[in-house]
């Protein structure tokens, strides 16, 4: 579509900031511009819903409150916090983070995307975030409240919408002005569309419906890794089989995936977290 015209823009940003000023959400991550604090929620929120987010983020940050006190943890400490959160290699990646922020950036984090990128599990969309909130630099990126968004009001007739479409026209509402507060906006709004909408998100050409929960190696996964953190000095195969309730092969995909990923290590025929 061709780019919108300026009274179709500050419709939009009329519409965005109207509802703000009515149902802005309060988030502890939101009262603060400190780089490892707002780096630690944008990992959590990661595929993981904002209320199991805000419940586990004041948790994680007392037991590890800077880079450096997560930098210097066992993966296993750090694990064991992040319990309840899921997908347990943000947790590796987050750790990561710190020791190279540490190691390369005297402890505070990169201020340019081209150095945030090379961050562990950090993506294009993380940038753009990490910018916005801790830096307010006027950056466009596109998340999946911010597609949501911009499918229903400009592609609502629309199939198959591409990110490309969609970036142009978060470049041209951005306010330049306060654009952490605008994408403070953009999230709330996004929200709010999920309980009054049919998901926009359905039309994009990046939408993937997530797998079931419910016997699939993710939810193997985390189990191991529960029984793990109890069990710092590991498990057997044998012990891990007759803790839980899956099959053998099961299990074995499962520690195959965890040790590929760099969460496990094999010593002794037992498993533990590296």
């Amino acid at each position: 579509m061709a780019l919108i015209s300026k009274k179709q823009v500050e419709k939009f940003q009329e519409t965005i900031w109207d509802f703000y000023a009515k149902e802005k959400r309060s988030m502890p991550w939101r009262n603060t511009s400190d780089g490892y604090a707002i780096l630690v929620s944008e990992i959590m929120l990661q595929q993981t819903q904002v209320e199991r987010v805000r419940v586990k983020y004041e948790e994680f940050l007392r037991a590890f409150s800077t880079f450096e006190a997560l930098a210097t943890a066992p993966l296993s400490a750090v694990l064991l916090v992040w319990q309840g959160l899921g997908y347990n290699r943000r947790a590796k990646f987050l750790k990561q983070c710190a020791e190279i922020v540490m190691t390369n950036h005297n402890g505070t984090l990169p201020r340019t995307p081209q150095e945030l990128i090379m961050l562990p599990g950090i993506g294009k969309g993380t940038v753009g975030s990490l910018l916005a909130f801790v830096y307010n630099r006027p950056v466009a990126f596109i998340e999946t409240n911010i597609r949501r968004i911009f499918i229903h009001h400009f592609f609502p007739n629309h199939e198959q919408v591409s990110d490309a479409d969609i970036l142009p026209l978060v470049e041209a509402t951005l306010d330049p002005h306060n654009p952490r507060e605008w994408y403070y906006a953009l999230m709330d709004y996004g929200t709010y569309l999920v309980r009054q909408v049919p998901n926009p998100n359905r039309k994009s050409k990046h939408h993937i419906r997530q797998s079931r929960f419910e016997g699939s190696t993710r939810q193997v996964r985390g189990a191991i890794m529960r029984e793990l953190t109890k069990n710092p000095e590991g498990l057997s195969i044998t012990q891990l089989d007759m803790i839980l309730p899956c099959t053998r092969e099961q299990i074995t995909h499962a520690l195959t995936s965890l040790i590929k990923d760099g969460l496990l290590v094999e010593k002794q025929a037992k498993y533990c977290i590296t």
